[in-house]
């Protein structure tokens, strides 16, 4: 028998993730059964389990898909030449989240992955491998408006890099919950405090 391409095996695993999100989004993570991805997805309890050994599994899965995507779109949005100005930077980055948040947008998993990974080893350890690539995307970035003169000398990278991660987060949930924020706010709001005493008093 001929043996399966790779790219048709890569076409299961992405019709699993897609078909699983969907009903993660629609339904919510904890009341989603596999019966629902099976049914989802068209396909036997047995072609899914050949990819995925479990929920959380597919869960996980489903956030690193967006995660990888995301890193490579801040590396291209941090790198070049020269670096765009943070302000553009996370209006940009906002700007990705957000048309990653529609009605079946894979981002709107990223919380309840969140809330999982407070009890499941398993995705924490995902989740804390993925963050900490972010923070360190982020800190190439500083390092090299350090280095250009655009930063003092003695900024605390690791710091500045915590604090650059934690805006996304915060931005998505507003995004989802609240749904009165926008990209060009967070641009504005940057600006806002890189002109205000509490950031030019030290600067």
């Amino acid at each position: 028998m001929p043996r399966v391409s790779e790219e048709h095996l890569e076409r299961r695993r992405r019709q699993i993730l897609d078909a699983s999100r969907r009903c993660f989004v629609r339904k919510g993570v904890h009341e989603t059964s596999m019966q629902d991805i099976f049914a989802e997805s068209g396909l036997s309890a047995g072609a899914v389990y050949r990819y995925f050994k479990s929920k959380n599994e597919i869960v996980a899965a489903n956030l690193m898909a967006v995660v990888g995507d995301l890193q490579a779109f801040l590396v291209d949005l941090t790198t070049g030449d020269r670096p765009r100005p943070l302000d553009e930077i996370l209006e940009a980055l906002a700007d990705k989240l957000t048309g990653l948040s529609g009605e079946d947008g894979p981002v709107r998993l990223a919380p309840q992955a969140w809330a999982l990974a407070m009890y499941d080893a398993d995705l924490a350890a995902h989740l804390t491998g993925s963050f900490a690539g972010l923070r360190e995307i982020w800190g190439g970035y500083l390092r090299r408006l350090v280095d250009e003169g655009r930063l003092p000398a003695d900024t605390d990278i690791q710091a500045a890099s915590k604090t650059l991660f934690a805006i996304m987060p915060g931005y998505l949930l507003q995004r989802l919950l609240i749904d009165d924020v926008t990209p060009q706010d967070l641009k504005r709001g940057m600006r806002a405090l890189a002109n205000g005493a509490l950031v030019a008093q030290h600067a």
